[in-house]
């Protein structure tokens, strides 16, 4: 059975570079025969968060915050492609996250960060750690951190450059460790409930 990964991304600005990252992973998954798909906050369109998908009454949530919710509940791990704005998280994303909490339980996380300075956008994967883990997750080891967002990856979503060739040897120790956790978790949920 192939991995379903979600891949968020949360970006809204009119020249967003991350996309490309996002869009990346998701072939490079892809290419390890997982089932992955991109979640786009800006595509999602979801309102400031205002009430939870929980607080809805059962049939009563938006169809597009439903349908999000069905796809985070049938999802085996997540990739969460985290830029950095000004040493924190980007909003579009926080506010994506924040709409759902018992969907997220159970299942493994990878943080993938990026910015267009050199510290690769270090401090958002960090702050995104303690939060992933607060919602549920378990959030792996492995990280990957692409600096110089824009040099890095090509328009035609080809790594390229020092920054490229650094991704593409990351990303396959990024992977493994992914996957580990995904099996482990998924094992698991199928001989035991889980306790909450």
């Amino acid at each position: 059975m192939a991995d379903r990964i979600l891949i968020f991304y949360g970006s809204y600005r009119r020249d967003r570079q991350g996309i490309r990252l996002a869009e990346w992973l998701v072939r490079a998954f892809a290419a390890r025969r997982a089932a992955a798909e991109l979640i786009d906050a800006q595509a999602v369109g979801l309102p400031m968060l205002d009430r939870m998908y929980k607080e809805y009454p059962a049939g009563e949530a938006p169809p597009t915050l439903e349908a999000l919710a069905g796809k985070i509940k049938g999802a085996d791990a997540f990739v969460f492609v985290a830029g950095e704005y000004n040493w924190g998280v980007q909003p579009g994303l926080k506010n994506l996250t924040d709409h759902f909490l018992e969907e997220w339980f159970w299942r493994p996380a990878a943080i993938a960060s990026y910015s267009a300075g050199r510290l690769a956008g270090a401090r958002a994967g960090l702050a995104w750690h303690g939060t992933l883990s607060e919602m549920g997750m378990v959030v792996v080891s492995s990280t990957l951190a692409v600096g110089g967002i824009g040099q890095a990856i090509n328009a035609d979503g080809e790594p390229v450059g020092d920054g490229g060739a650094a991704l593409t040897r990351s990303f396959p120790r990024f992977a493994d460790d992914l996957a580990w956790w995904t099996q482990a978790a998924r094992s698991q949920r199928e001989t035991t409930p889980p306790p909450y």
